[in-house]
Formats: C-alpha cells, sequence, structure tokens
C-alpha cells in the first residue's frame, strides 16, 4: 500500500498553499485562466494596480536587502555575477580573499562591485531562494502552488543601462519589479519551447534577426508591475532614468521529453535494445543500417506499449523532488528538542516536505491513498521516502508515521499501532532527527 502527501496531487508538498494567495502576487488573472490562456503560450502583463499588493514585493526584496548581501554577508561566486555590455565579468575582477580566518580567494568584495556598478554593469544575485528568508519561503509556497521548482534571481541595473542583449531562457519566468523602472521588448520564439540542452547561443542570429524587427510587447515595468514570460520568448529589458531592481522567478517544468528520457532509461531492461549490432557493420552505410534500425523501432515500440506509468512517475520524482527544498530547520533548537520528548510533545511534518510511505520498501505508486488503511501494519518494514533520501521503519510504526503525516495526530501519545508511550517518543525523537517533523 502506498500513502502520499495530503493537500494537492500526489507527491505535492502537505500545507498545499492556496494559489489564489501566492500566485494572485504574480498575475492579474484567476490561476485557472493563467492555466489555460498563457501558461506555455503567451506572454501575460499584470500592471501593480491589478495586483492585491499595495507595497509591491519590497517585503520579498529590497535595494537595500541587496546592499545588505553584498556588504555584510560574505557572499561567494557563483551567488554574484556581473554583466557589462552584454558579456559576463570575469569573477576575478570583483571577488578575492576574505582576510584572516578566512581561508577563500572567491568572496564578492563590495569595493570592487561598486566600481563595476558605477561604471555600468548589472549586478546578478543569483540563488536568492536559498540565500534571502523572505525569499525562501516565498519560492517554497509559489513553487508547490505551481508543482515546480523555482529558482529565483535579482538583477540590479544602472539607470540607462543593459545588462544582457536580446535573449531567450530554458524555463519559463516570472519578471517582479521591485524598484525603479525598466523598458522590457518581448518577442516571439525562434525556437518554441526549447530544451535546457538549447540554449539561445547556438540560435544567435536568428534571434538578432528577429530582435530587429517589431516587438510583440514592448512594455515599461515599474514598481509591483509582474509580467510572465514562457520559456522561449525573446526579451531584452533596459533600465530607464533610475536605477532597477526586478526578480526573476525561474520556472524549471519537466517536459515531456523528461518523460522520453525516463522511458529510454528504462528500456534497458529490454534484453533486444541492448544486443549489440553485427560483427562488422557499417555504420557509415545506410543499407547496412536500415534493416538494424527497423529492428531496434519495433522492439523499442514494443517495449514502449507495455511501459509502467508508475516506473516512469517513479525516476520522474527522483528528479524533482530534490529540486525543491521543504521549510528550513534551526539545527541546534531542533536538536535540544531530543532529550525533552515525552508522551505530551506535539509535532507536525515540517512544511512543505514532499513524502510518500511504502510497504516493504516498495515504491509503488499504483494509488492515491491506502485502499484499507493497513498501511503497511502487517509487514516487516515500511519505507518512508522523501526529497533527498529514503527511511525505513519497523512495519508496525506505519499507522503512527500516517497519522503524524497526514496531520491527523500531533500529540506523540496519541500516535496509534504502537505498544506503549516509550515506543511511540523512540519513533518521536527519530522524525525530529531526521528533520521529518518539527515542534508544532
Amino acid at each position: 500500500m502506498t500513502t502520499r502527501s495530503p493537500g494537492g496531487p500526489p507527491g505535492r508538498p502537505a500545507a498545499f498553499p492556496d494559489p489564489t494567495t501566492v500566485l494572485h502576487r504574480c498575475i492579474a488573472v484567476e490561476p485557472e485562466k493563467f492555466a489555460a490562456a498563457h501558461w506555455g503560450r503567451g506572454p501575460l502583463l499584470s500592471r501593480a494596480a491589478e495586483l492585491p499588493n499595495p507595497a509591491g514585493f519590497t517585503d520579498l526584496f529590497s535595494p537595500a536587502d541587496a546592499d545588505e548581501l553584498l556588504s555584510r554577508r560574505g557572499l561567494r561566486t557563483p551567488f554574484l555575477r556581473v554583466a557589462r555590455d552584454g558579456q559576463l565579468v570575469p569573477a576575478a575582477r570583483y571577488t578575492g580573499g576574505g582576510g584572516a580566518g578566512a581561508e577563500i580567494g572567491d568572496q564578492v568584495l563590495d569595493e570592487r562591485v561598486l566600481e563595476l556598478y558605477a561604471s555600468g554593469a548589472t549586478l546578478v544575485l543569483q540563488g536568492l531562494h536559498r540565500t534571502w528568508p523572505p525569499l525562501v519561503d516565498f519560492a517554497r509556497e509559489l513553487g508547490a502552488a505551481l508543482g515546480q521548482p523555482l529558482q529565483i534571481n535579482a538583477y540590479l541595473t544602472p539607470a540607462g543601462s543593459q545588462g544582457f542583449a536580446t535573449h531567450y531562457d530554458t524555463h519559463d519566468v516570472l519578471v517582479l519589479q521591485v524598484d525603479g523602472h525598466k523598458h522590457w521588448r518581448i518577442h516571439a520564439p525562434v525556437l518554441p519551447d526549447p530544451l535546457e540542452r538549447q540554449p539561445w547561443g547556438g540560435r544567435a542570429d536568428e534571434v538578432g534577426a528577429v530582435a530587429d524587427g517589431p516587438p510583440a510587447l514592448d512594455v515599461v515595468l515599474g514598481p509591483g508591475d509582474a509580467l510572465y514570460l514562457p520559456r522561449g520568448w525573446l526579451h531584452s529589458a533596459q533600465a530607464q532614468q533610475s536605477p532597477s531592481l526586478h526578480l526573476t522567478v525561474g520556472i524549471r517544468a519537466l517536459t515531456r521529453y523528461a518523460l522520453v528520457e525516463e522511458l529510454l532509461t528504462l528500456a534497458a531492461a529490454d534484453q533486444r535494445l541492448r544486443t549489440s549490432l553485427p560483427f562488422g557493420i557499417d555504420l557509415a552505410d545506410p543499407d547496412e543500417v536500415e534493416p538494424e534500425l527497423t529492428e531496434t523501432v519495433d522492439a523499442l515500440r514494443d517495449w514502449l506499449l507495455r511501459a509502467d506509468p508508475a516506473e516512469v512517475a517513479d525516476r520522474l520524482r527522483t528528479r524533482l523532488w530534490p529540486a525543491s527544498r521543504p521549510a528550513p530547520i534551526r539545527p541546534l533548537a531542533q536538536a535540544a528538542l531530543f532529550a525533552g520528548v515525552d508522551a505530551d510533545t506535539r509535532l507536525t511534518v515540517r512544511s512543505g516536505l514532499r513524502w510518500q510511505l511504502t510497504d516493504d520498501g516498495r515504491r509503488d505508486a499504483s494509488s492515491n491513498e491506502d485502499v484499507d488503511g493497513s498501511g503497511g501494519a502487517g509487514t516487516a518494514t515500511v519505507t518512508l521516502w522523501i526529497f533527498d533520501r529514503s527511511i525505513t521503519f519497523p512495519g508496525q510504526c506505519a499507522p503512527a508515521l500516517r497519522a503524524l503525516l497526514t496531520g491527523t495526530v500531533s500529540r506523540v501519545g496519541d500516535l496509534p499501532g504502537l505498544d506503549d508511550d516509550a515506543d511511540r517518543v523512540v519513533l518521536a525523537r527519530r522524525l525530529l532527527r531526521e528533520a521529518v517533523a518539527v515542534p508544532a
């Protein structure tokens, strides 16, 4: 039997956010309309007056926050990139030693950053979904609402400057204008829906030719405005009369090609597809290759018709889950709780944790919920799969695990299926140690 995290489609985290609260910060249409009319199809411009937060996005990140990161947080590469005249500035131009007691050579040096920024360079603060607390929380909630892993970068551009030439991204983006104004020119794709292996540099001539033509969208973003761009849409942006700060939320959605990749990986189980090509075959001769190709295609077609969706889903989870971390925990505070756990302690599952509970270590995704509710109580072991590893427990722990993970029970002494409070406390301490549970 299999139990999955509740609150949305299988594999989504517990405490699944309501898209109307987190997504409405970024789009001025209903989520259903966004999914039907814009997601992966075309741009969406949302003006600040159409969005619910009058403060715009300054609560997530501000110019003062950027200064804090650049000057007082010991920032290192690759968390900062610098671009000027469409080219990246070598990191050695703005990094160096950290001084006494910090034996590193790639710490961001604020005085060199000042020199570059004052001369017109754009600063790109990368990975803010891992380094800046408000954006850590925002990325987790928005990623859960979209069902996709996210990354967040900030772009700080001096007045009148442009960091990058016209290009396209291989992931969807949400542009959130925080401060200043930026002029965006958007053109239709030269390659719709590009894969990560198909960056714009390989089509630079096509991109340049299209960029010289009339744009599909020509707009200036001001504070609080937002812009959604599907992957592949060409764009360039230039700061106006004052410096500009915007956030770019990169949405790294899996594609159908990911299904193809996993199907081909699983196809190695078919002996016919592992067979060596004939001895002495001339691979440059189409007449010699043709019969082998025909037989291979026939074997692949037979295998694809028997492909197991559960196996494919299992492999896709190993791609998707590690890309989105659950809510941060405080290691010292969490460790201090171990000794004090008793029957009256209340725990809850770590916010945003993706999990799946299976019997006997089988990662069988054939159903969303247990049919009979046994959940492994009669088996020797159960396995809890989370974003970065699997954890095995005795089978009798299954009812207690399911009750805690689904939020049915929070008090340790109420965990079902175990013989006494001593066993319940042992399980609770292990879940705290494994960072699966946190204090309620």
